[in-house]
């Protein structure tokens, strides 16, 4: 892999952010908010939060929360949190699988404990895959929260 000097790496993130701005395929703005998201850039979080809160594309919504958790920053979790609520909402059989994959897996990327109670819902569920991830997820996180939630 080719490491990128600091302007190359800058003049990259600006055109990937314009895109995810200003293109009108969707397809493009995905492509800019995985790339993104592998690029880790920590600054980019609450930028990607503010487009994420707009984007309409259940695609582009997805890449964007699977961007958020490559970053890894701790202040996106209670915005992903929401979009986990909002399936949650639903009822299950009409439940976005792939979007409760995708938060699943950018919420045990970041690791923040805060989201532990929300994905405590999925442990119930009746699908084993969203229930087997969600248990890895808790494990990351915690790896005493079968404990702690005797205790509590």
């Amino acid at each position: 892999m080719i490491k990128m000097d600091h302007k190359a790496q800058n003049e990259k993130y600006n055109r990937l952010i314009r895109q995810l701005f200003d293109s009108e395929e969707w397809e493009k703005r995905a492509e800019a908010a995985r790339e993104i998201g592998h690029m880790g850039v920590h600054h980019a979080a609450m930028l990607l939060i503010k487009i994420l809160k707009k984007e309409k594309n259940a695609v582009v919504i997805n890449r964007l929360i699977e961007a958020l958790g490559h970053i890894g920053d701790a202040k996106v979790t209670l915005s992903i949190i929401e979009f986990l609520n909002k399936e949650l909402e639903k009822p299950e059989e009409e439940q976005d699988k792939r979007r409760l994959f995708v938060i699943i897996e950018a919420l045990m990327r970041i690791g923040d404990k805060r989201a532990l109670q929300n994905l405590g819902i999925l442990l119930n569920s009746c699908e084993a895959d969203i229930k087997q991830l969600t248990e890895e997820a808790f494990e990351c996180i915690d790896p005493k929260w079968k404990e702690n939630i005797k205790k509590n």
